[in-house]
């Protein structure tokens, strides 16, 4: 599982000239998902996002939470986390996991978050437009395998 993850101040998604989720502070997350993320992967994940302390507390140090800050999440699905440009000039995509599988984790990965903070969603395998304005600017790289070895 892979995640960028970035501190905004306001994000929005837009399909067809619908908002179909918008946040003020919080994190906008880009996830993508391969074929050997588990329930537990999920898990693991959920905790350190929401466990994050990247926000400025009284002295203007990243020492606060999104709990915290009682900040939102916006996640959208991102096959293209996986894009393997090694060969060639086009990217290949074979190690993001198939619709039938990352949807389901999507889903439960964000039920997983919202236990914790409001989330919302674009649509899962939607062509979305997404407005931002990345706070910091601040910008977090997470990858399961890296972190967990899984």
């Amino acid at each position: 599982m892979r995640i960028a993850i970035q501190r905004v101040t306001k994000a929005s998604c837009t399909i067809d000239g619908e908002i179909t989720g918008q946040i003020e502070q919080g994190y906008c997350l880009f996830v993508g998902f391969c074929d050997t993320d588990t329930p537990l992967v999920l898990e693991k994940m959920a905790k350190k996002v929401i466990g994050l302390r990247v926000f400025s507390d009284e002295n203007g140090l990243m020492n606060l939470s999104i709990e915290q800050v009682q900040g939102k999440i916006l996640s959208i699905s991102q096959f293209t986390l996986y894009a393997n440009c090694r060969k060639g000039n086009r990217p290949s995509f074979v190690n993001a996991a198939k619709p039938e599988i990352s949807k389901p984790m999507y889903e439960q990965f964000n039920d997983l978050l919202a236990k914790s903070v409001p989330v919302e969603t674009g649509v899962f395998g939607a062509d979305m437009k997404i407005d931002l304005i990345n706070d910091g600017p601040v910008t977090i790289w997470m990858d399961s395998e890296e972190m967990f070895g899984s």
